[in-house]
């Protein structure tokens, strides 16, 4: 469940009464004052990432190792196989 609110004097200030059990976990996460960073008529990420894929010519993946997701690592960063 995500509740909505502000941060007042120091404390946060939930948009709405909630009544949470005592020792409950939640988390905080900081959004941009003043934005939204939700929009709706932003392409999905999945046909961002399929148009990019279609730029790259079949012989750019041909060129990649065929171990490359068992060692990902090892090929950005160096580390041993």
């Amino acid at each position: 469940m995500v509740y909505r609110g502000h941060v007042e004097n120091g404390m946060i200030q939930l948009e709405e009464a909630v009544v949470l059990p005592e020792g409950a976990e939640v988390r905080v996460e900081v959004a941009a004052a003043g934005k939204d960073k939700f929009d709706p008529d932003a392409l999905p990420i999945e046909d961002k990432l399929r148009a990019i894929v279609a730029d790259v010519p079949k012989e750019e993946w041909d060129r990649l190792p065929a171990d490359l997701t068992d060692h990902l690592d090892h090929y950005i960063y160096g580390t041993p196989k």
